[in-house]
């Protein structure tokens, strides 16, 4: 066991009580006020230059040593999910209706451990900033961070993230490079017809036959217009119309979830999508229009930055617990707008499996979910290692 990870373990009860407080205490994106006023404390405590509200919530601490111009970010999130808690547990949400239900919780107690540890006994030279962002959850706080001067205020020359697994053991380290998240977009489309009597449907526009076809022409997108070897999803979540059996609706809505592993099927899919809509919705004699929601690009790790980061995990947990190239998800992760801008690398940590069983294997976004309390030594000891290997 390495030195920092020991050391790390010694306090880990510190911040196991720290992560359960947040997780008892959890607030949705934009609205962190509680967690980044622990943050920002905290990291005054240790002798951090703290600077608050990029991203409304956001909380930005900065530690400088010695004379090295080199730059390293890292980041937690910090928000929590609209779900009821279910686990019963000691520490549960005492919200109603809001729990940490992804880990976010965790995420920052890890980087709060690291970043006492490297306030108080770790060597670096350069500069770091520890990122704690606000509403990651499909709210956009990366963007929100980054339009409020995050990069020009602190550049980083590389920045570095890392999120909990279900389905891999506690403390397994999981790496990859290259596109490692899909994009995702949130895509609505309104079909305006002409409304009647469901007797009569030959005076009407029926946007509901229409929208049905439009459900089933978009499956065609991703069976015959994408590269088979490649990932898309279209996924249409909702489709809105009419309160009564014998009326024709004059309007219908879809709701579309849409997502890619490749920026260009990200683009085939955009461009494919509304030309199928607006088409399909002119042979049904209505009209249809697409309105793209804010969504996330996809993630992409970086070579280098990624190999520095595999370098450090397999010296700390050895080679049996790192995985060095994982698969890839279909979920999404607004850290992609950091990486768009920044090289660096989004890795992964095991929350458990069913062998060991718990709240930890239970998959994120279930009100069954809890983050696993032995990866915070762990998390934190990664970053301090990385900090130690990049900052020399």
């Amino acid at each position: 066991m390495s030195a920092i990870l020991s050391a790390l373990q010694a306090r880990a009860d510190t911040f196991t009580a720290l992560r359960r407080d947040i997780h008892q205490h959890p607030e949705i994106g934009f609205e962190e006020f509680r967690t980044s006023d622990l943050v920002a404390e905290r990291l005054a405590r240790w002798g951090y230059d703290v600077t608050r509200g990029l991203g409304g919530t956001g909380v930005v601490g900065q530690l400088k040593r010695g004379n090295g111009s080199r730059k390293l970010g890292l980041r937690a999130d910090m928000d929590a999910l609209p779900i009821q808690e279910t686990t019963g547990l000691p520490h549960a949400s005492v919200q109603a209706g809001l729990m940490h239900a992804c880990g976010h919780d965790g995420h920052t107690a890890m980087l709060l451990a690291a970043a006492e540890h490297l306030a108080t006994s770790a060597k670096f030279d350069g500069t770091l900033n520890l990122i704690f962002q606000p509403a990651e959850e499909s709210l956009g706080g990366a963007r929100k961070m980054m339009e409020d001067g995050l990069f020009d205020r602190f550049p980083c020359d590389a920045i570095f993230a890392m999120h909990n697994l279900p389905g891999f053991r506690p403390g397994q380290l999981l790496l990859r490079e290259g596109a490692t998240m899909a994009s995702s977009e949130n895509i609505l489309v309104h079909i305006e017809g002409a409304g009647g009597h469901g007797a009569m449907p030959h005076l009407s526009a029926d946007p509901v036959v229409a929208g049905a076809a439009i459900v089933m022409a978009l499956q065609t997108i991703v069976s015959r217009n994408v590269d088979p070897l490649k990932m898309a999803v279209i996924t249409v979540g909702a489709f809105q119309a009419g309160v009564a059996n014998n009326v024709i609706p004059q309007n219908a809505v879809l709701k579309l979830s849409v997502r890619a592993l490749d920026r260009g099927v990200r683009a085939l899919l955009r461009q494919r999508i509304v030309e199928v809509v607006e088409l399909q919705a002119k042979s049904y004699g209505v009209i249809a229009r697409v309105d793209f929601l804010p969504g996330y690009p996809v993630l992409v790790n970086t070579p280098a930055e990624t190999e520095v980061a595999r370098e450090v995990a397999l010296a700390l947990v050895g080679a049996d617990n790192v995985v060095l190239q994982t698969e890839p998800l279909t979920a999404s992760e607004d850290f992609a707008y950091m990486l768009d801008q920044v090289p660096g690398s989004y890795l992964f940590i095991g929350n458990g499996d069913a062998a060991h069983g718990g709240h930890g294997a239970c998959m994120v976004h279930n009100p069954n979910y809890d983050f696993e309390d032995r990866n915070i030594p762990v998390g934190a000891a990664f970053w301090v290692a990385l900090t130690e290997r990049y900052l020399v």
